[in-house]
């Protein structure tokens, strides 16, 4: 069972892998699950756009696209992350790029972790569980 990141199409080196591995095993065990295999594969915004095309029928954009190959305890899947987007949203958001950066990390493994964001309710309950969580990681990149 492993965390990995790879970078597929872009310039791009996460940072802080080892810490990241293990705060993402936090999320999942608070959860109340147990890691399996998670990749997540920075990509840039053409790629996510084909994507989401062929695999999800959308023609737009976004900064985050999960494939679940989760079983009812373990969570394993693929997490296909815009860095274009995350670049853009963080500009727009006004936050830190890796702060958002990990805000769609860890939006990626609770979707894996069953939690959905359609309704207006659901999208509520993530956002706490996003920032419940990423509270738990502050200052990983201090001095960004």
């Amino acid at each position: 069972m492993a965390i990995r990141f790879f970078s597929d199409g872009v310039s791009f080196q996460l940072e802080g892998k080892r810490k990241i591995s293990q705060w993402l095993k936090r999320v999942v065990a608070a959860e109340g699950k147990k890691i399996g295999n998670l990749c997540s594969i920075f990509v840039m915004d053409e790629t996510i756009l084909d994507i989401n095309k062929k695999y999800l029928h959308h023609d737009d954009y976004t900064d985050i696209i999960t494939f679940d190959d989760s079983t009812s305890d373990t969570v394993s899947g693929e997490l296909y992350i815009s860095i274009d987007t995350v670049r853009s949203n963080a500009k727009d958001y006004q936050v830190d790029f890796y702060n958002e950066l990990l805000r769609v990390m860890v939006h990626g493994v609770l979707h894996l972790c069953g939690h959905k964001d359609k309704t207006a309710d659901e999208q509520q309950e993530m956002r706490a569980a996003e920032d419940k969580y990423l509270n738990s990681i502050k200052n990983i990149y201090s001095g960004h």
